[in-house]
């Protein structure tokens, strides 16, 4: 087998349309099949990026149900195989069918060559970038900000500081929405650091209860209260060495505010019951969902305890706040569901798309997870559908792809700033734009705002 040739398989019993395809299509390296069996075998062996696939097989030669019933079997072995199915020129409702099916295209016989070679080309060309486009997304997940996908300018610039700050022993503060994770730009900072080698220790403040709260933090000796039956090390001193993540941040009692600024300020802890000083090597991270500057308004935080933790601040953005991101993510959490939950579904409709895009997603990265996950579970066809995504109706219109209309919509809206800036002299307004009168006048008619 030649390594420099890409591979087709051809399912076909026909030994003289055989001869016929290698001869036109002799820039791949054909690999044949004569029935369902011998199909799927050669699907397990190579792997073909294409599959070209007559519907009419053994023992139903006349008919499509044997060559439909091995279109859904390597789909289900193969869902990234390009499959073009092979009909007779009068049995086009089984090639639309087929395609239903997830087919990538259809020829009739009999065929013409040039039409045939290029099907052929366009399909292995498209099964290339779609395997480009895999590999270039999976090294991101094995990097230190392992599960941070993003497009965005903002998130980028984000990691980009959190690349920087990382080296530092700086105290940082991340700010952010409930979801739009936080624990993980606290695993990346710990991650690019010297601590790395060093246990990564958090402790979220608002899951434990007050009274339980500070012999968590600090510790405690024997005897230091009823059941203190021995000597026990907190999450701070079991920290040592590496970083300590401090989630919630905004939850932590008044009573323990002032006790975690000495530690800040001194390094040092003293346990529960004990007087001697520990001193304690930590880099400290918070993360909180709550403003802290309201909070010490109404009482509820230190604002010195505030300064010493936002050394630094991280504010990550809301998931709406970031453009493109979250069809970015619903197609990295299908991905990953789709192989964890053992389905074999092929993507999302348009309409599912659609309606991601505009959703406001207020529980952010984690509700978008939890609604790819049921999706995936729940879908009943080939597609995943904007019913199976149970949210919310689209409230807001879709931004554009198209890159015309955009630019019309950017242009009207400058248009009427312009217009509105300069109270409706239209000259003001074609000097602010940089045209002229006339052309000012020409856009005004094209967009109809006269």
């Amino acid at each position: 087998m030649s390594s420099s040739k890409k591979i087709l398989l051809l399912v076909d019993d026909d030994t003289g349309l055989q001869k016929q395809l290698r001869w036109t299509l002799d820039a791949y390296d054909i690999q044949v099949a004569k029935d369902r069996e011998s199909a799927i075998s050669q699907v397990r062996r190579f792997e073909p990026p294409v599959v070209l696939l007559d519907l009419g097989l053994p023992p139903d030669r006349e008919g499509a149900t044997e060559g439909l019933a091995t279109l859904e079997q390597i789909l289900k072995l193969m869902p990234t195989a390009k499959i073009i199915v092979v009909t007779g020129n009068q049995d086009r409702e089984n090639a639309v069918r087929a395609i239903g099916m997830g087919a990538y295209d259809f020829y009739q016989k009999p065929f013409e060559p040039e039409m045939l070679s290029l099907i052929v080309g366009r399909a292995m060309h498209v099964h290339q970038l779609e395997q480009e486009n895999r590999q270039l997304k999976q090294p991101a997940l094995n990097e230190s900000m392992q599960g941070l996908l993003t497009g965005d300018m903002q998130m980028q610039k984000l990691c980009r500081t959190v690349e920087r700050v990382a080296t530092s022993d700086a105290t940082v503060l991340v700010v952010g929405e409930s979801g739009t994770g936080k624990e993980l730009i606290a695993r990346a900072l710990h991650a690019f650091s010297s601590r790395v080698t060093q246990r990564m220790v958090a402790i979220n403040c608002a899951a434990i209860p007050e009274n339980l709260l500070e012999s968590e933090l600090f510790g405690f000796e024997k005897g230091a209260f009823t059941g203190a039956a021995k000597q026990t090390i907190g999450r701070i001193e079991h920290a040592h060495g590496g970083t300590l993540f401090l989630d919630e941040i905004g939850d932590l009692p008044i009573s323990l505010q002032a006790k975690l600024l000495r530690f800040l300020q001194e390094r040092v802890i003293e346990r529960l019951g004990g007087r001697n000083e520990i001193a304690v090597d930590v880099r400290v991270v918070c993360a909180t969902h709550q403003n802290l500057q309201e909070l010490i308004k109404l009482g509820r935080f230190r604002e010195d305890l505030y300064y010493r933790l936002s050394e630094i601040t991280v504010k990550i953005p809301p998931l709406r706040m970031r453009d493109g991101d979250a069809v970015l993510l619903a197609h990295a959490f299908f991905e990953k569901f789709n192989r964890e939950q053992g389905r074999t579904l092929r993507g999302f409709h348009p309409e599912a798309l659609s309606r991601i895009e505009t959703y406001a997603w207020p529980g952010n990265v984690r509700e978008m997870e939890n609604v790819i996950k049921r999706a995936v579970i729940m879908a009943d066809g080939h597609y995943i559908g904007a019913d199976d995504l149970s949210i919310e109706s689209v409230q807001e219109e879709a931004i554009p792809v198209n890159l015309r209309q955009v630019r019309e919509d950017a242009e009207r809206k400058a248009i009427t700033m312009a217009i509105g800036r300069s109270n409706g002299n239209i000259a003001k307004a074609a000097e602010a734009l940089g045209i002229t009168r006339p052309t000012l006048y020409d856009l005004m008619t094209k967009y109809g705002m006269k």
